[in-house]
């Protein structure tokens, strides 16, 4: 399934290029414009090319990898917000304002 997707976007591209080299109105030619048009297409090709590499970022396999992730996240939240809380219960300086 891959496979075909990067063909198709690699068609999808090839016709995105074709739309931009192609004139679509006609008009006098400018000193030095086909430089920039080329260099143009060249950095946009560049540009776009990490898009072609479909891999997915984050994928779980199981919606038990998922939820077990999502646990285990919750944990260390939790541990935090508890270290927090226990930090702010003993310090120092205000059980010394207090006596």
């Amino acid at each position: 399934m891959a496979r075909s997707s990067s063909a198709v976007l690699a068609v999808v591209v090839l016709v995105a290029v074709a739309f931009v080299t192609t004139p679509s109105f006609v008009a006098p030619p400018l000193a030095g414009a086909g430089d920039l048009d080329l260099r143009a297409a060249a950095l946009g090709a560049a540009g776009l090319a990490p898009l072609a590499v479909e891999q997915p970022a984050m994928a779980y396999d199981s919606v038990v990898a998922m939820l077990q992730s999502w646990l285990v996240g919750g944990t260390v939240l939790t541990v935090i917000f508890a270290a927090a809380i226990i930090a702010a219960a003993a310090n120092p300086l205000t059980k010394r304002r207090q006596e």
